[in-house]
């Protein structure tokens, strides 16, 4: 009698990808048989995504073999990444400007509203109390948190009960907190489910439930097999190592502004969109020697601090705030305030337009625009470049952006951000998505640039440890029932915990 082997979910035969001619997949060559869990693991640039993308179905021009099992064609693959998330708000807000005007109700899309009627109302309870999604399933997708996001769009994956779901980075972006109750539902859904790929940047994210890993790097192959081993090889832990960036001193002078002693100045500033309270009586104050982290768990009201203080919120107008000695309403213009400002975040990424070089991307920093529209002088081209040579990225400057790693694209925008001078660089959530090697050289390009300029810097972070050396204050959200409250402190000293 002849015994078959089981058929693979799926295999993968020589499969290569390309974007504008340049190859980010090559020759991969995986086959997924039934019972495993994998986890892809690379660094930024390795292919991931990319490769996601093709067992996804969203990506069809490749080269190679993709051949599905019955079971993968009939079921599919349901595919959970932050960039869904995130242009899912950005629909919203396109379709409705009440998010900015005191009365705002229209919430717009809600949690429910993401979770697909399919199966059993049991199962659909289930997944709700799983991911604890009760609370917040009337609420509208732009005033969740980010990992109140993460958790729906799981949620929807799961009710699809896909023959194949992807995790993409799950964990990334999120504080303590929810990291480890989202960590700690993975792994029973990894294990009840028919087949998870969870996609990581780092060893320390890969669930215990995933048994099989495949180690990319720069499109190709580099191990795959049983997790203990490929994480304990010598080719992973040479893979995952920081890469090395000669850093020099800028050229500068003194930053745009009027300095006294006192940056920044707030006294019972509140916000709020609608019946929604984000924060209140918020008071702060900064002084010129300072550079403050500001943490607290996600959807507390981080970012929109942040936004009120750019201009990009007009929620300061009325209240009680002072940016370098001039009350907010005094007659000054938006773009008053945004030359006083340098901004990274990691939404920026995916705002250059295609076809963008790098030192077109930093000098269109000048012009406050993501995409260079404007014929720039020899000063801005010369200073566009001197942030290049601080960085260590001048040997990259004729490179498309987007053909850059994750990482590298991330110290192109902070270079982006200092080429106008900015009195205050404002890193929002700067190391979102990064693996810990590209994290930690961004950790010290941010010393680097406060060290070698009259710049503050404002840094927002939920992990711990991820924190430039130079934070000296700390102003900490904590939320509650009627909005965040937040406390302001001292950092304690580099190598505390801080």
């Amino acid at each position: 009698m002849t015994t078959h082997a089981p058929t693979p979910l799926f295999a993968l035969q020589r499969v290569g990808l390309s974007y504008r001619a340049r190859p980010v997949l090559r020759g991969i060559q995986w086959q997924w048989q039934r019972g495993e869990h994998w986890a892809v693991l690379g660094p930024n640039g390795a292919g991931k995504t990319a490769l996601a993308a093709i067992l996804a179905g969203e990506q069809q021009h490749y080269s190679g073999h993709y051949e599905r099992s019955a079971e993968l064609t009939r079921g599919g693959v349901a595919y959970v990444c932050f960039e869904r998330g995130r242009r899912l708000c950005e629909r919203d807000r396109k379709l409705d400007c009440a998010e900015f005007e005191s009365g705002a109700v229209d919430v717009g899309t809600r949690v429910r509203d993401l979770l697909p009627a399919t199966g059993s109302a049991t199962h659909r309870e289930q997944v709700i109390a799983l991911l604890g999604l009760a609370p917040i399933l009337d609420r509208g997708l732009r005033y969740i948190s980010t990992g109140e996001m993460r958790k729906t769009l799981l949620a929807s994956a799961l009710l699809m009960q896909p023959a194949l779901m992807i995790l993409d980075s799950p964990l990334d972006g999120l504080d303590r907190a929810m990291q480890a109750q989202l960590g700690d539902a993975l792994g029973p859904i990894i294990a009840r489910s028919t087949a998870t790929l969870v996609l990581s940047r780092n060893a320390r994210d890969i669930p215990d439930a995933c048994n099989r890993v495949l180690l990319l790097d720069s499109g190709r192959v580099a191990m795959q097999g049983e997790r203990d081993a490929v994480l304990a090889s010598a080719r992973c832990r040479e893979l995952m190592a920081p890469p090395q960036l000669a850093l020099a001193a800028p050229s500068l002078p003194s930053p745009a502004g009027q300095h006294g002693e006192t940056t920044l100045a707030l006294r019972n500033v509140s916000v709020s969109f609608g019946a929604l309270t984000v924060f209140r009586d918020l008071s702060w104050t900064l002084r010129r020697d300072q550079h403050c982290l500001i943490s607290g768990p996600n959807g507390c009201g981080k970012s929109t601090l942040l936004d009120l203080l750019t201009g990009d919120n007009h929620k300061a107008y009325g209240q009680d705030v002072t940016l370098f000695g001039r009350r907010r309403g005094s007659g000054e213009s938006v773009w008053d305030i945004k030359a006083l400002f340098g901004r990274v975040d990691a939404r920026m990424q995916f705002a250059v337009p295609a076809g963008s070089s790098v030192l077109d991307t930093v000098i269109s920093g000048f012009f406050d625009s993501l995409g260079l529209y404007d014929r720039p002088g020899d000063r801005q081209r010369s200073r566009a470049l001197d942030w290049l040579r601080a960085l260590g990225l001048e040997t990259l400057r004729a490179e498309e952006f987007n053909a850059l790693s994750f990482g590298l694209q991330r110290l192109v925008l902070l270079a982006r951000a200092m080429v106008k001078n900015p009195a205050i660089l404002v890193m929002d959530e700067a190391t979102l998505s990064l693996d810990a090697s590209h994290r930690q050289l961004m950790l010290d390009a941010l010393d680097h640039v406060i060290g070698h300029s009259d710049c503050q810097l404002l840094f927002v972070s939920h992990s711990a440890g991820e924190v430039p050396r130079c934070i000296n204050q700390t102003l900490t959200f904590t939320p509650g029932e009627g909005g965040s409250t937040a406390t302001v402190g001292d950092a304690p000293p580099p190598g505390d915990g801080g």
